[in-house]
């Protein structure tokens, strides 16, 4: 029981860190989500060259950052999908 849940712990930490955020908020729609989501995704590429030019050395707190990050840019996307909901609704 105890291998299955670490199993699955380890399994969807994988998926986050797997993941890098994409910018796939409208523009024309959502203006300042899709222009915080573009400041998201340059912050990430930068992370990940920081953390190649110092060999992965931060003692985890790049790759922190860097999972925090993706679920900044999923949180921005659920918020113009629920205004795209919102604004049908009218």
């Amino acid at each position: 029981m105890l291998t299955t849940i670490l199993s699955v712990g380890l399994f969807c930490s994988g998926l986050i860190l797997a993941q890098a955020p994409v910018q796939d908020i409208d523009g024309n729609l959502h203006a300042n989500l899709a222009a915080a989501q573009a400041h998201v995704v340059q912050a990430f590429n930068s992370i990940l060259a920081a953390q190649k030019q110092n060999n992965d050395d931060m003692k985890g707190h790049a790759e922190k950052a860097r999972q925090f990050l993706v679920q900044a840019n999923q949180e921005l996307k659920l918020a113009a999908e629920a205004a795209n909901a919102a604004q049908k609704k009218k």
